[in-house]
């Protein structure tokens, strides 16, 4: 293992991953990715790896839009697959949420996304296996799909060595050094590697490292379950990634004709190491009774488990992008609150602009700050629902 590097990134997720790479892009080949456990351990395992760009804010629909074109294009762009697949995406609302899918989709659209608000008689052309009699407000991107999020953060992991970088597995960052108001290097087990600069990427954990050296980050980890159900082949063979606004869920279909559901338990404040990775039968409950009224057909899945893990959730839920104001070398790419897979592609790219120019170029992140908290600055939604931020 080195014992000194140009740049240190702690946690080896798709976030810390896509940094790594795009660092070894820009030129930099002295790095050093330190991962707890193993690639995509931690949330980016735990994803329903979901790529759409509804949002209510420019930059994220742009960071959503350009990381979608490069799934798409992984291969050829990175050297690796993403196992991206378009299946199009419907958002549902109610009459409440008409006017904020309007106005959304027209943002949306203003940028070069290809998002269409549709009619009911629309979304049955495009959906027939939904019941829609309660939507009103209907978003939907043809474009849209999910992607493998351990391929995508492996392939990562995989070129950036073959550009020189060195990834430790298996390898916990007890603290990060700090002397004079800049980084000096960081720690772990068997000693300490000094470094000028420090990433931090490393999901919920990342809190525990801030507060080591006196920073307070506005952030909290929440459990979410993912339950894995078996389609009828024969009556459901395929459908579209669904936000379901009015039932609180949101699915989508995966290989071997199986439909993963995503729910939110609530569970805030848990032990970041003792959670429970499994599912709660009262949440599949309730989460299937919601899934069944919007896709009746899935009354005959088979239940056939699923997992939890963690968000990382800011009291905005948007990420935290920046350099660390008062520690020179120290930045933090944190915060995703369940939508950071999607943007991962462009982050990592945003992120490496900052640390060897400054400023990223190629997509505005600057809104991202952590200053915006103390600022009062926090960005806003036009959706009630928390991951649709």
């Amino acid at each position: 293992m080195r014992s000194t590097a140009d740049a240190v990134i702690v946690g080896g997720g798709v976030m810390g991953c896509s940094i790594l790479y795009n660092l070894a892009v820009q030129g930099m080949r002295n790095l050093v990715l330190l991962e707890r456990d193993a690639i995509a351990s931690g949330g980016t395992g735990r994803s329903e790896g979901i790529c759409r760009m509804h949002y209510s804010n420019p930059f994220t629909i742009r960071l959503a839009w350009e990381s979608l074109k490069l799934l798409r294009n992984f291969e050829e762009a990175v050297g690796g697959p993403s196992g991206f697949v378009q299946t199009g995406y419907l958002l549902i609302t109610g009459p409440e949420g008409q006017a904020a899918v309007e106005q959304n989709v027209a943002l949306q659209r203003s940028l070069g996304v290809p998002a269409q608000v549709i009619s009911r008689a629309e979304a049955k052309e495009v959906a027939p296996m939904f019941d829609l009699d309660d939507a009103v407000g209907i978003a939907y991107e043809p474009e849209s799909g999910y992607a493998d999020p351990y391929a995508v953060a492996s392939t990562y992991a995989r070129r950036a060595r073959e550009m020189g970088a060195e990834v430790n597995l298996g390898t916990p960052v007890t603290a990060i050094r700090v002397s004079h108001g800049r980084v000096e290097g960081v720690q772990i087990p068997k000693g300490d590697i000094a470094t000028p600069r420090s990433i931090v990427a490393a999901g919920p954990w990342s809190r525990a490292l801030f507060q080591g050296i006196g920073m307070d980050l506005p952030m909290r980890p929440l459990r979410h379950q993912v339950v894995i159900l078996r389609r009828p082949q024969d009556l459901l063979p395929d459908h579209l990634i669904v936000a379901d606004l009015i039932n609180d869920v949101s699915f989508r279909p995966d290989v071997g004709h199986l439909t993963l559901l995503g729910v939110n338990s609530g569970d805030a404040f848990v032990d970041l190491d003792a959670y429970s990775q499994g599912i709660d039968m009262d949440v599949v409950q309730e989460g299937v009774e919601r899934l069944v009224r919007r896709c009746p057909l899935l009354s005959q899945a088979f239940f056939r488990g699923g997992w939890s893990g963690l968000y990382d959730v800011t009291p905005d839920w948007h990420p935290i992008l920046d350099a660390v104001e008062g520690v020179e070398g120290l930045y933090c790419a944190v915060g995703f609150s369940g939508h950071g897979f999607k943007l991962s592609p462009m982050i990592g790219v945003a992120m490496a602009e900052l640390i060897t120019r400054g400023r990223a170029a190629s997509v505005d992140i600057a809104p991202m700050s952590w200053s915006r908290f103390r600022e009062g600055k926090l960005l806003t939604s036009r959706h009630s629902y928390g991951v649709l931020a």
